[in-house]
This record gives structure tokens, C-alpha cells and sequence, in this order.
């Protein structure tokens, strides 16, 4: 563990590599603001570098590059290694999902000459910080005919964008006398959408004319939000940070950072690993990692089973073998230290920005509660691998012990007695609309996740 930052060991090209690679994730992170942009462009980008779908595969040999996706939104990425799967794999594990509002089934409404959508937020938000501020919509409409509709409104620089509105400071008062936790309520975070009324309609005329424009550009029915998934997220590239430009502020660093950097990791990965290689981004983990696209789903064991099977392997206890000799680094975000608010950090158990991939043994809540707390043993072998592969890397807690924390999906991965630990690049304004991480941090995650497939027995 370097108490150097990643800056002072760079040299002019490495340097160059840094900014060229992070110009290339900032350009995905803005197209990928959801959990469906992010799978698609995964599998755009996979092909790219020669992986082809599972499903299209009938045996399996060292060497091979095959991915495999789920509903859209999770996607799985093996390389095969001279071992037999049953020996384990290198995995590296984050999620897709982050933090939004999500338009209601039933949304639209019109009041007083204004047209707005309902919402329901989503993960932990804090939710004065959605408001006054340029949004955009993003997700699809399935028709009932099973036509897919892609909703892409307010990121191109042509784009209307939408937003919540907020009380203005003249006549805000009673707003701002109250716990944060009450200056804006959950449902006050409905999206302003429309003021334009239909000529001769006497009966919500502004909302008549918004659906009249939808079904023009769309061929989308009020009945037609029933069967949709679109999600309101902060409109805008991601961006640098900065006047030296060492840092990123986007929309979904949590945990977009780590997806990108270990598909990456395996994308770019050059020969064949001694183990099977694999990368595993899913969704749901800001609600619990529930659902059958969350981690606790069974997809990932099926997936595991059929590749199995194609090894002549069909036994439970193969699987079980699989599961036990297997190695995961469970990649997501950590706090970073802030000069504004360092009384929630403990100074020698926290991550700071330049200092390179952050190792939590732990995450959990107060008492390590709901967490994955890796064993001695395997936190060793992090510690050779990347100082083998000259990877600067942190260790760190989410918070003083007292005063907080949170999950991942480690302790899922664990529960199927894999070695599992938590691992990520640190992040400031975590959860908030537009967050931030340094440039150096993101490219030694990248350099170390590839030591990790490379190097970890």
C-alpha cells in the first residue's frame, strides 16, 4: 500500500494512456445512463474484441471470449482458462443500476395548465438535490404487440430537457425549517412536462396536447406507460473536473465506474488465463440486488451450469467445486475523503483520490451488519498480486464506525463460499445527481483488475 499517489509514478506515456482511457469511459458512461444503454453498449463493445454469444456455442476451449446477457440488463463476460472451470474462476462482480427517479404506471396529470409525470425514486437518494435542474428521460415503451420503443429525450444538444421543480427562496420558509429529509417529499418529485394546450379541448387540453405529440413522434398511447420502464436522470455529458482535469463529474459513477473498468479489464485482456476469467455486471443492487436481474437472481448459477456442462461436467458437485475454488473481487464504490466534511471519515481508514483502487475487507452497517467481511487469508493474496503487478491500492471503510454505511453484492457472492472482497474506486457526492472521481483512481482500478484475472491463485 503506496502512501504515494498514482500521479507522481506516471511517466509521459502512461500519463497519455490515463487521459486517453478515461476520455474513453467518460464517452460510455454518457451513453449508458441506464441499466439497458449499459448492457447494449457491453455487447456492442464485446464484440468489437471477439466475444461471441454463449448461446450461439456448443463446446467450450482455452481461449474462448463469450458473453451472455439476461432481460437487458445484466451481462456476463468469460474468457477460458487452461484449467478446467471446475478448478474456479476470477471474477470480477459490479452492478449497472444507479440512483433516479422512475416514471409511474400511470404518470401523466394535468393542474392548472401544467402537465407533469409522476415518479417513484429510486435506491437512497437525497431528494432536495433532483430538483431545479435539467433532466432527461431515458428508458423504452413496450407496446402490447411487443414493439420496443428506445426513449432517449434530452441528452443531445437538440433535446427539450425536463426537471422538477422547487419553491423559490421568497416565499420558502416553512420549507426551510425543516429536516432535510422533508424539503421536498417523495411525491412532490413529479417532472414538468408540457404547458401547451390543445386548441378547442376543454378537458386537461395541455395534457391532450402532449399526447397527441407522443403519438406523433412515438406511437405512444396513455395506456402504453402500463408496460414501461423509463427512468429520470440528470440530463448532460460526463465531464472533466477540475481546472488541471484530473477528476470526472457524471451521472452513475455508482457503480458504472467499476462495471466499465472490469469489462474493460477482460475486453483488453491479451492471451489465455491459467483460470477462467470472468466479469459479471447486474442490476438491482441499489434496492438490495433483489429481483431476476439483481445478483440474488439464479441467472449467473445457470450460466456457470451450461458452461459446465459443455466441459462434460453435470454434477452438482462440479458446480459446488466451481463455486469453492473461485475468487471475486466485489467491485463497487467507496467514500472518498472530503476536506468539507472530514468529521464522518476516520483519517487512517479511508480512501483518498490519486491513491488507486480502494480494498474494503468490510462494508455493512454500524456493527459490520449485513456484510461480507473477507478472511485474512485472501486479503493477502489482493496484497501480492498488486504489489506484483505494481498497483497502487488503498484500504478503507465507508464512514466511522457510528456513523453509517453500506452494501454490496460481496456477501451474495460469498454465500456460495467463494472468496469474495470488496474492491472500487472512491467516489465523492455519492448518490447525488452528478458525482465524482479521480482519473487516476479509475485507470489503476483498470490496471489492477487485470492483474487480479491475470495473477490471482
Amino acid at each position: 500500500m503506496s502512501k504515494k499517489t498514482v500521479w507522481e509514478k506516471l511517466d509521459e506515456k502512461q500519463m497519455a494512456e490515463l487521459m486517453s482511457f478515461n476520455q474513453d469511459y467518460m464517452n460510455f458512461l454518457s451513453a449508458s445512463k441506464t441499466e439497458r444503454a449499459f448492457t447494449i453498449n457491453a455487447v456492442k463493445a464485446a464484440e468489437a474484441a471477439g466475444f461471441v454469444n454463449l448461446a450461439d456455442v456448443k463446446e467450450l476451449h482455452p481461449g474462448d471470449r463469450v458473453y451472455s446477457t439476461n432481460k437487458g440488463k445484466n451481462f456476463l463476460a468469460f474468457i477460458i482458462g487452461e484449467k478446467p472451470i471446475r478448478e474456479g474462476m476470477n471474477l470480477l462482480g459490479a452492478h449497472i443500476d444507479s440512483p433516479r427517479t422512475d416514471i409511474k404506471q400511470n404518470p401523466l396529470y394535468e393542474s392548472n395548465g401544467l402537465c407533469l409525470m409522476d415518479t417513484h425514486y429510486y435506491g437512497g437518494i437525497k431528494k432536495y438535490q433532483w430538483v431545479a435542474r435539467p433532466m432527461a428521460l431515458a428508458g423504452v415503451v413496450v407496446k402490447k404487440d411487443g414493439t420496443v420503443i428506445d426513449i432517449n429525450i434530452g441528452d443531445d444538444d437538440n433535446d427539450p430537457v425536463v426537471g422538477i421543480s422547487d419553491l423559490l427562496i421568497h416565499l420558502a420558509a416553512a420549507q426551510m425549517s425543516k429536516t432535510a429529509d422533508k424539503v421536498v417529499e417523495g411525491e412532490a418529485l413529479d417532472v414538468l412536462v408540457a404547458s401547451i394546450p390543445a386548441k378547442d379541448v376543454e378537458k386537461d387540453p395541455v395534457k391532450t396536447y402532449l399526447l397527441n405529440l407522443l403519438k406523433e413522434k412515438y406511437d405512444i398511447e396513455e395506456d402504453d406507460f402500463i408496460s414501461a420502464e423509463i427512468e429520470v436522470v440528470p440530463a448532460g455529458k460526463a465531464r472533466d473536473y477540475g481546472l488541471d482535469r484530473s477528476m470526472i463529474m457524471g451521472y452513475g459513477h455508482d457503480d458504472r465506474v467499476c462495471a466499465y473498468t472490469s469489462l474493460r479489464a477482460a475486453l483488453d485482456y491479451e492471451g489465455t488465463p491459467e483460470r477462467t476469467s470472468c466479469v459479471i455486471l447486474v442490476d438491482k443492487e441499489e434496492i438490495g440486488s433483489v429481483g431476476n436481474t439483481g445478483m440474488q437472481s439464479a441467472y449467473f448459477d445457470h450460466v456457470v451450469a451450461r458452461m459446465l456442462e459443455m466441459q462434460n461436467e453435470t454434477s452438482l458437485t462440479a458446480f459446488n467445486d466451481t463455486m469453492d475454488h473461485s475468487m471475486m473481487l466485489s467491485s463497487d464504490v467507496s467514500v472518498a475523503f472530503d476536506p468539507l466534511y472530514p468529521e464522518v471519515t476516520e483519517a487512517k481508514n479511508t480512501a483518498y483520490f490519486g491513491k488507486g483502487i480502494c480494498f474494503n475487507k468490510f462494508t455493512g452497517s454500524r456493527g459490520k451488519g449485513g456484510s461480507n467481511d473477507a478472511n485474512a487469508e485472501y486479503m493477502a493474496k489482493i496484497r501480492r498480486v498488486m504489489d506484483d503487478n505494481d498497483c497502487y491500492y488503498q484500504t478503507c471503510e465507508l464512514g466511522k464506525v457510528d456513523v453509517g454505511g453500506g452494501g454490496t453484492i460481496a456477501y451474495i457472492m460469498a454465500n456460495k463460499n467463494m472468496d469474495v472482497i470488496d474492491a472500487g474506486i472512491c467516489v465523492q457526492n455519492m448518490h447525488a445527481p452528478f458525482e465524482v472521481v479521480s482519473k487516476a483512481d479509475v485507470y489503476e482500478a483498470y490496471r489492477a483488475y487485470i492483474a487480479f484475472l491475470k495473477d490471482m491463485k
